[in-house]
């Protein structure tokens, strides 16, 4: 094998498994950094956060999901209104448009799981499906955060 080609190779196996460890691509939409916020015991809501870009040349949806870790789970965002955090669900999911970047983070539009059957606790997986409107639907991993990292991510992720 010339050296070339070789070297080229190593490359494109170096730069697919990047890809890969970088986000989970779901036709167009690259989802990355699924998280849970850890929850106290008898909690019954838990936050999710979540980025995603959308690589392709049209919008798409963010509609909903479900876990089984939790009875339902609604699309919410937060904002200031009169000085005071309000909190409420998205009925028409969240939109990412053409070659966006979306996060759903803490003080903004976030995955809020109700009617929680366990409790999230820090270093645990679980696993939740999302649904989009035109990638369709997919399951993920969501590794649970402390309160303080999850905060954190306010302003970074």
């Amino acid at each position: 094998m010339p050296k070339n080609l070789f070297v080229g190779a190593a490359l494109f196996a170096v730069m697919a498994t990047t890809a890969l460890a970088d986000g989970i691509m779901l036709g167009e939409l690259k989802i990355m950094h699924p998280i849970l916020r850890a929850t106290a015991p008898g909690a019954n809501v838990g936050a999710g956060y979540i980025s995603i870009t959308n690589t392709g040349n049209s919008a798409d949806r963010l509609v909903g999901g479900a876990a089984e870790f939790a009875g339902k789970l609604e699309l919410h965002e937060m904002k200031m209104e009169n000085q005071v955090m309000k909190m409420k669900p998205l009925e028409n999911g969240v939109s990412i448009p053409a070659g966006a970047t979306i996060k759903l983070k803490p003080g903004g539009n976030h995955l809020m799981f109700m009617k929680l059957n366990t409790a999230l606790k820090e270093g645990e997986e679980h696993k939740a499906t999302l649904i989009f409107e035109k990638a369709g639907e997919k399951e993920f991993t969501f590794k649970v955060k402390s309160i303080a990292e999850t905060l954190k991510m306010k302003h970074s992720h």
